[in-house]
């Protein structure tokens, strides 16, 4: 049996599947990978800008790169990955997506049931108030109308906590997985690194990357996040 055959007949039999889902799922709609040197934005490490520190210290650099990123997100659109776990999702095969991806692309292409472990790039609120914003309060470094003060968007930055009620309902989704499918993440961000480990289920790993690290998988499948979920749905079909 070769590999799609055997994910096909996991994700057929099984009666509680859950995705997680990193950047490699997102660059195959022209998102670039936050994590890759390719993805590094003006020769400075990303993960130097998406801090706490960089916000309340550079909040110039910190408002260039993230409009930056809101530019890159505008033309992009879900792949027919990303709809096909949306169509297993209305199969019910798919009963819930994780993603480390802020681009909710997941939900523009049709899933309904995705906790965004690491928030979502295109809602803001106040840093020091948390009131909600809007997108051109952002644009325009405009201030926070009840304490001034600086507006950013809802995502997980180093060195803060994941959303309690995302994190809480993905992990309660991987303890009673019978399938986990992990698809387009290196696994190198603490905590979600840890949640293909909390399963008592069959691990899939699919990535264009794939090292040591990633051994416990029980099927590990090397390749496009796309073109594997258009094989397996071939086979559904």
């Amino acid at each position: 049996m070769n590999k799609i055959d055997e994910l096909y007949h996991a994700l057929v039999e099984s009666n509680h599947t859950v995705v997680l889902t990193g950047a490699g799922m997102s660059v195959e709609s022209g998102i670039p990978d936050f994590r890759s040197k390719s993805g590094w934005w003006k020769n400075i490490d990303p993960l130097t800008v998406a801090t706490v520190d960089a916000l309340e210290e550079d909040y110039d650099l910190f408002h260039e790169f993230y409009s930056t990123r809101l530019q890159t997100l505008g033309d992009c659109r879900p792949h027919d990955g990303h709809r096909i776990l949306a169509k297993w999702e209305q199969k019910n095969l798919v009963h819930e997506v994780a993603t480390q991806n802020v681009d909710e692309l997941h939900m523009m292409a049709g899933s309904k049931q995705v906790d965004q472990l690491h928030g979502s790039i295109r809602t803001f609120r106040c840093h020091q108030c948390g009131s909600s914003a809007s997108f051109e309060q952002f644009k325009n470094k405009e201030s926070c109308s009840i304490c001034n003060g600086q507006i950013r968007p809802n995502v997980v930055l180093f060195g803060e906590m994941l959303p309690e009620d995302a994190w809480n309902s993905a992990l309660h989704h991987i303890e009673r997985a019978e399938l986990v499918i992990v698809i387009g993440t290196s696994l190198q961000v603490y905590p979600v690194s840890q949640l293909p480990q909390m399963t008592q289920g069959k691990t899939v790993y699919i990535n264009k990357e794939v090292n040591d690290h990633h051994s416990f998988f029980d099927l590990i499948i090397e390749g496009s996040a796309k073109e594997t979920l258009i094989a397996v749905d071939q086979l559904i079909r």
